[in-house]
């Protein structure tokens, strides 16, 4: 009887301390419930942006990326934002899915414009840029078949002030 009530003290107080443990994440992570206005902003390509990841306005984060689609229409990824009610977006912004670093996760960059009318629940931010394909740069930038260093493109005249090469008219 003994050791039934030392095990059900220790599991009482494992079962407290996982609930510290979530509050506490729960807290510390943003993800509250969507208290602010909504947005949305149709980008060419969203790789690497997940639902969930940050909006920041001068590196400062003021929403998340709430849902993500395509428009059947024109194949646009249409992503819906969340934004704090306390920072009003003027009309005119624009939207930047940009990366932490190298290896770091997505998010988008908001870029205030200059305009007095602001978006509203609903709104939607006009000019956006999408993400940029490292990989696909890089690939290029490898594998890419320019012309040699040394020569010239055919037809292109030799820089003034030099002779031809030897054995050429």
């Amino acid at each position: 009887m003994q050791s039934n009530l030392v095990e059900t003290l220790i599991g009482a107080i494992v079962v407290v301390i996982a609930g510290v443990f979530l509050f506490y994440g729960y807290t510390t992570s943003g993800m509250r419930s969507a208290a602010g206005y909504h947005v949305k902003a149709e980008f060419d390509r969203v790789d690497g942006l997940t639902t969930g990841s940050d909006v920041r306005l001068s590196g400062i984060k003021v929403g998340t990326v709430v849902s993500q689609a395509i428009d059947p229409k024109n194949y646009q990824a249409i992503v819906v934002l969340d934004l704090a009610p306390d920072v009003k977006i003027p009309d005119d912004s624009s939207a930047k899915i940009t990366s932490e670093g190298l290896l770091g996760s997505n998010y988008i960059a908001l870029t205030p414009g200059g305009s007095t009318d602001y978006l509203q629940d609903g709104g939607e931010i006009s000019f956006t840029q999408g993400s940029v394909d490292l990989m696909g740069l890089i690939g290029q930038a490898l594998f890419s078949t320019g012309a040699k260093s040394g020569s010239t493109p055919s037809g292109a005249a030799a820089p003034s002030g030099t002779a031809p090469a030897a054995g050429t008219k």
